[in-house]
């Protein structure tokens, strides 16, 4: 049984979990999203996301905080200046894990870990369903209606607009 064990050690003594956790979530943060083994990625979320709740107060304390753990200059200040901006009216949740099958030799669970206010495929899909909030019911209603009120009046700019030419 693993009553209490709260983190996954995964193989490694102590010190070198430490590096591994701190060297992934410096290329997370460089190139914001990596592909990993499932068990990596999970132990990666929660090393990752208090580290990005300091980064939205900058801070010299918080900035030496975040470096104590991330151990790269770099990612440091890429943290503070993109990432804190882009995520600040975020209460959490700033990493999302997919899963994306297994690996060739081993056959290791693979997962894509990635921020989620920087994958511009799934917000351009969000903006997309966001603007479609009406029932099928109310449209019908809305296109019954509409093109009788609306010939008339579409009819009046387009002759004004072929008049104006001839005036000049």
């Amino acid at each position: 049984m693993r009553h209490n064990k709260a983190v996954n050690h995964l193989g490694r003594k102590s010190g070198h979990r430490k590096a591994l956790l701190a060297n992934m979530a410096s290329s997370l943060i460089l190139h914001k999203r990596i592909v990993t083994t499932e068990a990596k990625a999970k132990a990666l979320k929660p090393y990752l996301e208090p580290l990005i709740t300091k980064s939205k107060e900058d801070t010299t304390h918080n900035r030496r905080v975040v470096f104590s753990y991330l151990k790269d200059k770099n990612a440091v200040s890429e943290l503070f200046r993109t990432i804190a901006p882009k995520i600040a009216d975020r209460p959490g949740g700033y990493l999302r894990i997919l899963h994306v099958g297994f690996r060739q030799g081993d056959a290791a669970e693979m997962a894509l870990i990635e921020f989620v206010d920087f994958n511009e495929a799934a917000l351009a899909g969000s903006t997309k369903k966001e603007a479609k909030k009406t029932t099928r019911r109310s449209r019908a209603k809305k296109a019954e209606a509409a093109p009788a009120e609306e010939a008339p009046a579409a009819e009046a700019p387009a002759e004004a607009q072929a008049e104006e030419p001839k005036a000049e």
